[in-house]
């Protein structure tokens, strides 16, 4: 059977319901026998009559009957289709979800996604915080929308929009003296003990990266899984930790005290990752937008 299209149907219930081609006509805007010849396109197409034609009224056969209580219910759920649709558009409802970073999402993420709920609060919104490679992951099964993470090594299969270059740190108390204020030599942490996030693969590539450029090693005393533990563990004088200005504790206790990593210079670019050739829903566009408008790197 020939598929029929909305127009027929449309056609077919302004007949059914004014029982009258004139006045169908009437409603439709169009002409008479224009409306009768769709009608009788539509009866060739599902091989059955629809109507019961006198010279006074237009009455609706037994399978017309049937059709008519079909094409009610298929065109209010077009109806229903095209409304939750445009709602999506006009963003007055929905779910987004995208993933980001700890030190990202525990310090510079939080004004974006306020502006953005306020602005949309029909957007259900499912932040997923992961470290960069669960990140990418995340990404690659389509569990998110897109990601805010650091940039990496070997992303052929995703896109990377850059936001804000993040420099990286050394923070420890002043039990271990740093000659520079202004930065520390790489070399010069070697000496230290070091604290590092055992999640951060992206640092932890950079930082072979820079020491094997120049021949150096580092201790590291500690590995830790989060942020928060990395600062406790050198507020407490167990040794230098390594982390994103970003993350930093500011302000900086009296006896704590934080540097640059300058010689050579150390910074990650921060910013969205997506799949290539992936299209934004308009909720993933607008949030992105907030994060590229409100997102700061601080200090």
């Amino acid at each position: 059977m020939p598929q029929v299209n909305f127009k027929l149907l449309h056609m077919f219930i302004a007949v059914a319901e004014n029982r009258s081609f004139r006045l169908a006509s009437e409603h439709l805007n169009r002409s008479q026998s224009a409306v009768s010849m769709q009608i009788k396109l539509l009866e060739e197409q599902v091989g059955v009559a629809l109507f019961h034609r006198t010279t006074r009224r237009v009455e609706l056969t037994a399978e017309g009957q049937q059709l008519l209580a079909h094409a009610r219910r298929a065109l209010s759920e077009w109806d229903n289709g095209l409304r939750e649709i445009r709602g999506i558009v006009d963003m007055q409802r929905g779910t987004l979800s995208f993933a980001c970073v700890p030190t990202i999402a525990a310090t510079i993420l939080p004004q974006a996604l306020r502006v953005f709920q306020a602005s949309y609060p029909g957007i259900s919104v499912n932040l997923r915080e992961l470290a960069a490679e669960d990140l990418l992951d995340c990404i690659r099964r389509r569990d998110a929308d897109f990601g805010i993470g650091p940039g990496m090594e070997r992303l052929t299969e995703f896109q990377f929009t850059p936001l804000f270059n993040d420099p990286i740190y050394a923070l420890a108390t002043r039990a271990f003296p740093f000659r520079k204020r202004a930065s520390i030599d790489l070399a010069e942490l070697c000496n230290f003990p070091i604290l590092l996030n055992s999640k951060s693969a992206a640092l932890r590539a950079m930082l072979e990266r820079a020491l094997a450029v120049r021949d150096l090693q580092m201790k590291i005393a500690f590995e830790v899984v989060h942020t928060h533990t990395l600062i406790a563990l050198a507020a407490a004088g167990l040794g230098v930790g390594i982390l994103p200005k970003v993350a930093l504790p500011l302000p900086l206790r009296k006896n704590m005290q934080a540097a640059p990593i300058g010689i050579p210079p150390l910074v990650r670019s921060v910013g969205i990752l997506t799949l290539k050739g992936q299209t934004f829903s308009p909720a993933a566009a607008a949030l992105t937008a907030a994060v590229q408008k409100f997102i700061r790197p601080r200090g």
